[in-house]
């Protein structure tokens, strides 16, 4: 299967465990609003807060272009959900129509084939993320959010492959909170002094081809609730 098609089926998944059957019609299975593109520049502000933006503060620091990687993917969990949502209140088509969209992107192909990108001028790479946010608050289609978001992508420096594993990793991670009580304020998200992002992503670098269910299972492992 196309790597795009199997985020999309996964995010389904994960919605409709999540958020109950029906959550494309705005409202979660314990009736709390659903509001993606909130959502979306919420964490794309998140992004933004890994540069060292502020002309008072710290001068000297660097970007954080690890977490910067990481906010795009949570980025792309909340564009895809949108996406999934207007395909079928819309009546757009399946998530195979989609996908078919999706990959007949220009930014998309671009992505697909960009090199590792020289960090140089970050007021330039938040521009990119700030002309990202811009389109959620006009009359743009889904297509066109998910294009710059594509753009948003190549500069945090990542690939379609490095893409399709951290979001299989923040999918795993994400059914593994819901799983330990992260709708009820049960969970635990730093383990042993280490965020729970930052083991899954260590867990990733050591073993590439991990399944899912390995993945699961081995941060069940390293779950350390207080």
């Amino acid at each position: 299967m196309n790597k795009i098609e199997i985020m999309l089926n996964l995010q389904q998944q994960l919605n409709d465990s999540t958020n109950g059957t029906g959550w494309e019609n705005g409202m979660t299975k314990n009736g709390k609003i659903i509001d993606w593109r909130r959502c979306i520049y919420l964490e794309a502000a998140e992004l933004v807060e890994s540069y060292p933006w502020k002309h008072w503060k710290n001068i000297d620091a660097q970007a954080d272009y690890e977490n910067i990687k990481i906010e795009a993917v949570d980025i792309w969990h909340f564009v895809m959900s949108e996406a999934l949502r207007l395909y079928k209140i819309e009546q757009k088509g399946s998530i195979l129509d989609l996908t078919n969209v999706i990959c007949r992107e220009d930014e998309y192909n671009s992505f697909c084939i960009h090199n590792n990108v020289e960090h140089v001028d970050y007021d330039s790479e938040i521009k990119i993320v700030e002309a990202f946010i811009k389109v959620l608050f006009c009359d743009e289609s889904i297509e066109t959010i998910v294009s710059r978001f594509f753009s948003v992508a190549k500069i945090s420096g990542l690939s379609l492959d490095t893409l399709y594993a951290l979001y299989i990793g923040k999918n795993i991670l994400n059914q593994f909170r819901q799983d330990h009580g992260y709708k009820e304020g049960d969970y635990i998200k730093v383990w042993d002094d280490k965020e729970d992002n930052v083991i899954m992503q260590e867990i990733l670098n050591h073993n590439h081809d991990i399944s899912p269910e390995e993945l699961y299972s081995k941060l069940k492992e390293a779950y350390i609730p207080n």
